[in-house]
């Protein structure tokens, strides 16, 4: 081991590694198995996904790719890449950055081994998810202790396990959406991944989330509650761009069932549309990074939607991808662990 030597070590999600149906397969395979994504009894969840939710969605799911598929590949993982260059120019010798994602190329266990081989002292480990879950941030450190836990010598290693409300990543989102000007819009909706209820009530045993009213201050119990988390980010964001109360709301998308945290945002999308918002803008602060959930999710089906339902634009905040305040904003966040 060498002397001061510090790995950082970004973990994203994870993309198919090609738009084919047998590529999405892959990647449902593992994404859907894993008990932190579906919390089933092992049986129950290898029959639901490999039987039923795979075999039908990844043929559907892989449409999808192929129209988000750019020249350089998924934009979640070239967004990911050019954040790690960027950020490794700024923080130069402070720590070497690497990337792994919690599903498929280039994985965790590679990254693991090329930290391993470089004989670090230090290693932080970010995921890539402003408010924690334990189906993103859990998962994703999980996976890393799994892998550095096999090593003889383990290395001092902190988890940065959510941010969403440091002030460097408020004051970068912020600036991404005051670069559309939302005061000219007639609504801001603020679109967070949705999770199941059960998993969200698992944040805060004893108090279930739908009698939780996190929506609208800050619980006690709510340090890693995703759902007030969620609330949280839009207060700050919203307190930072100065919008009024009646100019916003926040709302939960990408459900697979009924029995997910609400509102959900493509019924918020249709209300607004038959309550007269014709321009409206759209912020989803759980991302970092634009993917499908984001560019094709919101910016095209729902997009569809909205114009169906009576709209005449829905505008999508592009998210912090690799852009110069997310740099910074990043620098910030480590500062304390470098």
């Amino acid at each position: 081991m060498l002397k001061d030597k510090t790995a950082l070590l970004l973990v994203n999600v994870g993309t198919p590694n090609n738009p084919s149906v047998q590529a999405v397969r892959r990647y449902l395979f593992q994404f859907l198995n894993d008990p932190r994504v579906i919390d089933l009894p092992w049986l129950a969840r290898k029959i639901l996904v490999n039987l039923i939710i795979v075999p039908f969605r990844a043929p559907k799911s892989a449409k999808l790719y192929q129209r988000l598929w750019t020249d350089e590949g998924s934009p979640l993982l070239t967004n990911t890449l050019r954040l790690q260059e960027k950020l490794q120019k700024s923080l130069d010798s402070q720590a070497d950055v690497f990337v792994g994602m919690r599903y498929q190329e280039p994985s965790i266990r590679k990254a693991a081994e090329s930290i391993k081989e470089g004989g670090y002292t230090r290693l932080i480990v970010l995921p890539m998810f402003p408010q924690y879950a334990s189906s993103t941030s859990g998962t994703a450190s999980q996976a890393v202790m799994e892998e550095i836990g096999k090593w003889n010598t383990i290395p001092h290693v902190h988890f940065i396990n959510q941010f969403y409300n440091h002030p460097a990543f408020v004051d970068a989102f912020t600036q991404r959406i005051a670069a559309y000007q939302p005061n000219t819009y007639d609504f801001v909706l603020f679109s967070y991944h949705g999770l199941p209820n059960n998993h969200n009530d698992k944040s805060h045993p004893g108090i279930p989330s739908a009698q939780c009213e996190c929506e609208k201050a800050m619980p006690p119990h709510g340090q890693f509650c995703y759902k007030a988390a969620c609330y949280e980010t839009t207060r700050l964001l919203v307190e930072k761009l100065n919008l009024q109360g009646d100019k916003f709301t926040t709302a939960f998308q990408s459900r697979l069932s009924n029995n997910w945290m609400q509102p959900f945002t493509d019924k918020t999308l249709n209300m607004l549309a038959q309550k007269g918002i014709k321009r409206l803008l759209v912020v989803a602060p759980s991302f970092t990074a634009d993917c499908l959930e984001t560019t094709d999710e919101i910016g095209h089906e729902y997009k569809n939607e909205f114009m169906a339902a009576g709209g005449e634009q829905l505008t999508l905040v592009e998210s912090l991808n690799d852009s110069d305040p997310w740099v910074d904003a990043l620098k910030q966040i480590l500062a304390s662990h470098l």
